[in-house]
């Protein structure tokens, strides 16, 4: 039996760039989401996942159409040297302007992408099964959501990633009008990545992170960094040139992507 009473699928005729689109009814959301995906050529049963979070004011469309990931995937798998992956775009829930991909004011934002998206995707593209490796990568608000969601789900995610990511809920109000109240979980742990890392830490699995050395997050990562290192938690993160633009995403995303193939 389905779980979702409504889902519209674009006709693969008029898919662009290889991207399709679904939109779903979800009663984590009260109403419809987006997702769009980019499946790898060929046919291929049990194909891995990767989920990819936006950050806030955007979309469903925002990875692909800003950074071209889908594209760089593609030029890597047609020169042999990057295994298949089904790419996922998911939207927030087009919450304010942003979800921040944690339950509030009635929707359960962190729900729509831990259990709806990939049931979703099992259901209606044709070899993802329930062995399909899934990954979850995200920036700056995704990067919050990939992290967070990575940890906690940790019988799903084989592997997360999150690039310029905001580190704790604090930080929404350096990005959005709506206030911090919408926002503040009760319990502190689930405003807060490393507080969410360390309370699964007999579970966690594989994870990096990086920030741009000209962001506004950049001292958070880096606190966020000197907090699992003291807490003896194995990680990688890394810094590069560059600030909390599209331009540093489109370029770094790779190193998550190759980081997750070392999973499979």
């Amino acid at each position: 039996m389905k779980k979702f009473r409504t889902t519209e699928v674009s006709n693969p005729k008029y898919n662009a760039e290889g991207l399709s689109f679904i939109t779903v009814k979800s009663k984590n959301l009260n109403g419809r989401g987006d997702i769009v995906i980019s499946k790898p050529a060929g046919s291929k049963q049990d194909i891995p996942v990767i989920i990819f979070l936006h950050g806030v004011y955007g979309s469903a469309w925002s990875w692909p159409l800003c950074s071209g990931v889908h594209l760089q995937v593609k030029k890597m798998q047609q020169k042999k040297v990057l295994p298949p992956f089904l790419l996922v775009f998911p939207s927030d829930g087009l919450w304010g302007d942003g979800s921040g991909y944690v339950p509030h004011d009635g929707y359960d934002f962190e729900k729509w992408i831990a259990e709806d998206v990939p049931e979703i995707i099992m259901q209606n593209v044709n070899g993802v099964t329930k062995k399909s490796k899934f990954f979850i990568t995200g920036l700056s608000m995704g990067g919050f959501g990939a992290m967070k969601i990575g940890a906690k789900y940790n019988r799903l995610f084989t592997a997360f990633s999150g690039h310029s990511s905001i580190t704790n809920l604090q930080q929404m109000k350096l990005f959005t009008e709506e206030g911090l109240q919408h926002y503040l979980q009760e319990n502190e742990i689930d405003n807060d990545v490393f507080k969410t890392i360390l309370a699964n830490k007999n579970k966690i699995r594989p994870f990096r992170f990086d920030c741009g050395m000209s962001d506004l997050l950049y001292n958070d990562n880096l606190q966020l960094g000197q907090q699992l290192i003291a807490a003896d938690i194995p990680h990688i993160f890394e810094d590069f040139k560059g600030g909390h633009e599209w331009a540093y995403w489109e370029k770094h995303i790779m190193r998550s992507i190759r980081f997750f193939t070392g999973y499979l």
